[in-house]
């Protein structure tokens, strides 16, 4: 999920008009196959499971059924998926096509994708969400196709606000409703509250509301953390949901010998729930009365949000990148799409013919994508995974009401020596 460049994308949407006039079918990989009368395997990895997964070997399926002399090998590697996936790459013996989100650390063992593009006009990248290339594009050069995304809103219960006669939260609310909100909504004595809070929140998911308080973690340019990091902004930011916890307006789930979030709002324990699009199927099978909203704004200042995105690589190291090719086109094909019930549309015409946008319960999460612009901070130095491990457990501690400024000038001061390598 590096920082996509207007530059970049004209320069590719050069090549894609050029290449029309010299475009050789993208079927010519398929021909030479058919001609040696081969099988071949293409190898695809992903980290999902269950359902997801399912769907997966269904797309995996229909590509079997359009090019009958290619089989796909699924390789769910599940939470094992990075471990393996650097094993294989170490060993030059890799899957060709994978799952990705963490290019920083892959970019050198995949394929650019530049020139497959060159040579297909099927391609039009101007069909997909510019932002999601932001996620899949190392030093100007794109490594993956955009698979899927989904942005961050919060849920509510509509059945709990009914009972407490308090109104439905509306877009363009602030944290100060949203803690009126939470604070009507909670009743201790029952084991109700207004809002459920990780006790260990992914740093990756907070960068959305610290953007939004006008800071982030580390300077645009990755080469700063002072001032950032432990920013009077960013302590409000993280301070908010803790202090929630201590007025008994929220309470921490998902934890240690804890139900999850999506538990405990589903059983009615919580009225409001922060998270991306994957527990909405969830959420409506078990008949919850809910909805969706756009993530609060601090007062006077515009909303952010980060996205969570998906896309599909080649190995560099791949015998089939031809092959290889054709399946990740596939995966981002309408077909393709529509299968796809977990994660959100990446094309703006399916988005379009579906109108998914429009629909009330997945449209905040396309409104949260047009303020999902910023750059996290994992794609702006190399060394994010040491810094952010000071960082988390940081905010760890904040959660249990320890000094939230001591500690990040701490994780600040326990950083600097990763920065500017």
């Amino acid at each position: 999920m590096k920082k996509f460049r207007t530059t970049f994308l004209a320069l590719i949407l050069v090549f894609v008009i050029a290449a029309c006039s010299d475009h050789q079918s993208s079927s010519r990989a398929d021909q030479t196959v058919k001609e040696n009368n081969e099988t071949i395997v293409l190898r695809f990895a992903t980290w999902d499971s269950g359902e997801a997964l399912k769907i997966q070997e269904k797309i995996a399926k229909e590509f079997e059924e359009k090019h009958p002399f290619i089989k796909v090998q699924m390789e769910a590697y599940g939470d094992e998926f990075d471990q393996k996936l650097a094993t294989a790459f170490g060993a030059k013996n890799p899957p060709d096509v994978m799952y990705m989100w963490n290019y920083p650390v892959y970019f050198q063992s995949l394929e650019p994708l530049e020139n497959f593009i060159k040579r297909d006009p099927t391609i039009d990248l101007n069909d997909f969400y510019q932002g999601l290339f932001n996620y899949s594009t190392m030093y100007r050069k794109l490594y993956g196709m955009p698979a899927g995304f989904t942005t961050r809103v919060v849920y509510y219960n509509k059945d709990l606000f009914d009972a407490a006669g308090v109104p439905y939260p509306k877009d363009g609310w602030t944290w100060d409703d949203f803690k009126s909100v939470a604070k009507k909504l909670s009743n201790p004595v029952l084991g109700q509250y207004g809002f459920g809070v990780r006790p260990e929140p992914d740093t990756y998911d907070l960068q959305g509301i610290v953007w939004s308080n006008g800071s982030s973690f580390i300077s645009e340019d990755g080469k700063k953390i002072d001032s950032y990091m432990n920013s009077p902004e960013t302590i409000e930011s993280i301070e908010l949901f803790a202090e929630m916890v201590k007025e008994k307006s929220a309470v921490f789930v998902g934890g240690k010998n804890q139900q999850s979030g999506e538990e405990v709002f589903m059983e009615g324990k919580i009225a409001m729930w922060e998270s991306g699009i994957w527990p909405l199927e969830e959420f409506k099978k078990a008949k919850v009365n809910f909805g969706t909203v756009e993530m609060p704004a601090f007062k006077g200042k515009t909303v952010k949000g980060v996205i969570s995105s998906s896309a599909i690589s080649i190995a560099k190291d791949s015998k089939n990148k031809d092959l290889a090719w054709e399946f990740v086109k596939y995966f981002s094909s309408p077909e393709a799409i529509k299968l796809r019930t977990a994660d959100l549309p990446v094309r703006i015409s399916m988005v379009k013919d579906m109108k998914t946008d429009q629909d009330p319960l997945f449209g905040p999460f396309y409104k949260m994508l047009e303020r999902s612009n910023a750059t996290p901070g994992y794609l702006l130095t190399k060394n994010w995974d040491e810094i952010n491990q000071n960082l988390s457990s940081a905010i760890n501690a904040i959660m249990q009401e320890e000094d939230a400024k001591e500690l990040l000038n701490k994780a600040v001061i326990d950083s600097e020596k990763y920065m500017g390598k």
